[in-house]
């Protein structure tokens, strides 16, 4: 990462507050769709654990939404967020999800199909639709071992490539300008908004 990128990460400063002349992180939680990719991946970031919580609910659109704003009730956290895909879920669904969350102010970090397509922006842009299956496929191909979603190392793996990802990321996201519409648009994520979220606090 360069010297330039990490200036531009530190003047942000927006994970951080002063109370009483002290410098205070701030507190956040993550609630995953997947009870182990997602974690895995985000539990693996250099940010102090007492900063952040990451919890794998097993659960899907709008029910994990339901969840985190239960959880955002009892907890003392500034910033929550909500992983989730689109997948094969209805359409009403995945909207109502999105609804709710920005209602109750919890931000979402969502993949259209799936939350590989993240990963496999890592190497290459990809702006054309594809099955949940070809994901593994393809991901095996880029990795040069068998993908899979238990994999305690993915980030590890990738790290290096972070940079590249956020860049195809946005580009993908900004390829809809303004007609982006999230439960058709695929493929699509906005998970690198959550990762650069994390890169800042652990800058």
């Amino acid at each position: 990462m360069s010297k330039s990128h990490r200036a531009k990460r530190g003047r942000k400063g927006h994970l951080k507050r002063r109370v009483n002349g002290r410098t205070l992180r701030k507190r956040f939680l993550i609630i995953c769709e997947g009870e182990r990719t997602e974690p895995h991946y985000f539990e693996a970031f250099r940010v102090a654990k007492e900063v952040y919580d990451v919890v794998g609910e097993g659960n899907n659109t709008i029910n994990l939404v339901r969840r985190a704003i239960k959880r955002k009730e009892k907890g003392n956290y500034d910033q929550v967020w909500v992983v989730m895909d689109k997948d094969d879920f209805p359409v009403q669904n995945f909207n109502n999800a999105l609804s709710l969350a920005r209602e109750n102010g919890i931000q979402v970090a969502y993949s259209n199909e799936a939350f590989e397509l993240w990963y496999l922006l890592h190497f290459d842009y990809h702006h054309t639709a594809m099955s949940r299956s070809s994901y593994r496929k393809r991901l095996t191909a880029r990795l040069g071992f068998d993908y899979t979603k238990k994999d305690p190392n993915i980030y590890a793996t990738l790290e290096e490539r972070q940079v590249t990802a956020i860049k195809n990321a946005t580009k993908l996201l900004g390829s809809y300008k303004n007609h982006h519409r999230p439960a058709y648009d695929n493929p699509v994520t906005t998970v690198h908004h959550l990762v650069e979220v994390l890169l800042e606090e652990a800058a």
